[in-house]
């Protein structure tokens, strides 16, 4: 087991879509650039039902960068990608009382969306620290007795944990393209303990071509300040939160994220013109060959500065 406290150091030279990874000085503190020209992308379709649409091809998809139509260079399926998870499991306080459904939901998930041989997933659980609990691996009996071995703690520090586990876990996995990069947060949203910031953690998961997943587990019918943090990440990267209003809705909640995993699109391109204007570049990806269909995917990603 690992303990962490992350510290927030000034980055530059950023791309969100993650390629090889140099090391160098600078004069900010340590920087992460990245030697990228292409995008990698995670599409879910659904229809007016909110049912997942497959059997689609690369012709039916439209990609815009910036709102410049697109080329689309590679295409599959999820079935085609190998799966790269990170269960992100809040231990805080804040979730003792829902805690034992939390572990068991957690574990029937890891059963159902990881697939013997090529995908693996691992266990981190954050308080005031961030431990990983198991490394990636295929063998879900690893992953359950991690699960199952987690205690409620104090304080949570959740930013820390995604930019952790962006950084030192998903980008640093191998091939940088073909993989499928997927954190799934289990919290209520409230941070209280991190040194980072909610930008900086979406920021890193974005670099990680990471999408993100959340389930909270906030106890209160509102709508809370926590559960528009997990929302709002969800949404920025392509994926959903789920908010189970009792404890035995948790299942249902993680079947659903499961599903998703089985039915998703992958999808890269080269941004024409490629611009090294150290800005964000917004992404749209519609269905331009069916009407009524949804597509959902991160809406973007920061470009390299010349």
């Amino acid at each position: 087991m690992k303990l962490i406290r992350l510290w927030v150091v000034p980055l530059a030279g950023l791309l969100a879509a993650a390629g090889e990874v140099r090391q160098g000085a600078a004069d900010e503190g340590a920087r992460i650039s990245l030697d990228v020209n292409r995008i990698a992308l995670v599409a879910s379709v659904t229809d007016s039902r909110g049912r997942f649409v497959s059997g689609l091809k690369a012709e039916d998809f439209e990609v815009l960068d910036n709102k410049r139509p697109q080329t689309i260079l590679s295409f599959g399926t999820s079935t085609d990608q190998p799966l790269r998870l990170v269960a992100l499991v809040d231990t805080s306080n804040s979730v003792r009382e829902r805690f034992r459904f939390v572990q068991e939901s957690s574990v029937e998930f890891l059963r159902r969306a990881v697939r013997f041989p090529n995908d693996q997933a691992m266990v981190v659980c954050f308080d005031t620290t961030i431990e990983a609990v198991s490394e990636f691996t295929h063998d879900t009996e690893e992953l359950a007795r991690a699960i199952r071995g987690l205690r409620p703690g104090r304080g949570t520090a959740l930013y820390d944990a995604i930019q952790y586990v962006s950084r030192e876990k998903l980008q640093k996995e191998r091939p940088s393209h073909g993989v499928r990069r997927v954190i799934v947060i289990v919290s209520d949203g409230i941070d209280t303990q991190s040194a980072s910031t909610r930008s900086f953690a979406l920021r890193a998961a974005q670099e990680a071509d990471a999408v993100i997943y959340a389930i909270s587990t906030n106890e209160s019918a509102g709508d809370s300040e926590g559960d528009r943090v997990l929302r709002y990440l969800a949404a920025e990267t392509g994926g959903i939160a789920v908010f189970p209003f009792k404890p035995q809705d948790l299942g249902p909640s993680f079947q659903r994220i499961a599903e998703e995993l089985r039915n998703q699109y992958s999808i890269l391109y080269r941004p024409e013109p490629l611009v090294a204007d150290g800005r964000y570049h917004s992404i749209d990806v519609r269905i331009k060959t069916r009407k009524g269909l949804t597509v959902r995917t991160r809406r973007g990603y920061y470009a390299p500065k010349s």
